[in-house]
């Protein structure tokens, strides 16, 4: 029996209630709560917590942890995540196993992006 399990991820956003709606309307996350200071949203087992940054400290734009999503058309997701206010990081890559993409969140933080060939 396993003495641990994971929880959720949680990142920290400036504006949470806008972060909550990038990543529902963006990719589809099911949302459970969203007030201003906290969110908790989830796809199929991947559960993600949101909590209004203490001060101006968010991700930077160097480094960051990355949530990698697998998606059904690439091309449309870029689209959406990119009205919503992400930033594409490099171009759409077609490797022989299917196209990937990095993006940013609006509060910097790296998204991977698949699409199976």
């Amino acid at each position: 029996m396993a003495t641990a399990s994971f929880r959720w991820i949680l990142q920290l956003h400036r504006d949470v209630p806008k972060a909550a709606r990038f990543y529902a309307q963006g990719l589809d996350f099911s949302v459970n709560v969203v007030t201003l200071r906290w969110a908790e949203l989830h796809s199929g087992p991947l559960k993600l917590a949101l909590m209004q940054s203490p001060s101006d400290h968010v991700a930077e734009k160097e480094y960051s942890s990355l949530l990698s999503f697998t998606v059904t058309d690439i091309n449309t997701t870029v689209t959406k995540l990119m009205a919503l206010g992400a930033e594409l990081d490099g171009t759409i890559k077609y490797e022989v196993h299917g196209k990937v993409a990095a993006m940013r969140c609006p509060d910097g933080y790296m998204l991977g992006l698949y699409e199976a060939a």
